[in-house]
């Protein structure tokens, strides 16, 4: 019985020579919690906002919002071109630019017939100086350009730098990070007087994690992620609402059926363009 109280006495002792301690590590698990639960009530907010919100309550047009016409860099990628239809569905008339004409026209007359919306084609080869950009600033001239979408070119099977020839290897990095850049230049001025518009950037999802043999596509993704990022941070307080999509499994774009495409574009566009890029 000695033993049992001397154990009794000492952990009474040890007991309360630790309660101070006890209770400050019961504070701050409970401001941990605390802090847990107002970032879990946000997200939640924010998931009723975007995804619930805009289904109940009737919003604006996208043309009323934005403007009426979208310039497209990269439609002859599978997510652009559902992208696109889905602004076209909208109402809003679409600017093609590219490099391979042949590789949109068809695109900008399906979309012509089906929904009524006027489409252009401008021809742009980036590697000739600012003749490209002098061409789309000519398209562009009278019209209320409210969207702009630059799609990352996905390339072809996978290569090591190595095995890239130089050219190809310049050719590539122009057309997805300095025509990207340069289109958000030539579209923006117009964007800001007004005070609204909308920059869609779709790259991939290999930005967070680098592939091997994509070694290109990994680094241009990473710029399209962070450029959006920057774009955000330097004009969301002009009224410029920015967007980053970056799909993962984008090598094998091309054989998801076109349909899954537009699904995933109407809830994009309807839905995802109420928030701004985090």
């Amino acid at each position: 019985m000695a033993a049992v109280d001397s154990f009794q006495f000492l952990y009474e002792e040890i007991s309360r020579s630790c309660n101070p301690y006890i209770e400050t590590l019961a504070l701050v698990g409970a401001l941990y919690v605390a802090r847990k639960a107002v970032v879990l009530l946000g997200g939640c907010c924010k998931l009723v906002r975007v995804h619930f919100l805009p289904r109940l309550i009737p919003s604006k047009k996208l043309t009323q919002r934005f403007g009426d016409w979208a310039v497209v860099y990269g439609a002859a990628e599978p997510v652009a071109k559902a992208y696109v239809e889905e602004l076209a569905r909208h109402g809003v008339s679409i600017i093609f630019v590219s490099q391979d004409l042949a590789s949109v026209r068809d695109t900008a007359a399906t979309l012509s017939q089906s929904y009524g919306v006027e489409t252009l084609v401008v021809p742009a080869d980036f590697s000739l100086n600012q003749t490209a950009g002098n061409l789309i600033k000519e398209a562009m001239i009278g019209k209320d350009i409210g969207f702009l979408v630059n799609c990352l070119e996905s390339g072809a099977s996978p290569q090591s730098l190595m095995e890239i020839p130089e050219q190809s290897l310049l050719d590539l990095v122009n057309r997805n990070v300095a025509a990207a850049t340069l289109m958000a230049r030539l579209v923006l001025p117009g964007m800001l007087e007004r005070s609204r518009g909308a920059v869609v950037n779709i790259s991939s999802g290999a930005c967070s994690r680098p592939l091997p043999g994509r070694v290109t596509l990994t680094a241009s993704t990473g710029y399209m992620d962070h450029f959006s990022r920057a774009l955000h941070l330097e004009y969301s307080g002009n009224g410029i609402f920015v967007q980053s999509l970056t799909p993962f499994q984008y090598g094998l774009m091309t054989l998801i059926p076109e349909w899954i495409w537009v699904l995933g574009s109407r809830m994009l566009v309807g839905y995802e363009l109420t928030s701004p890029l985090h």
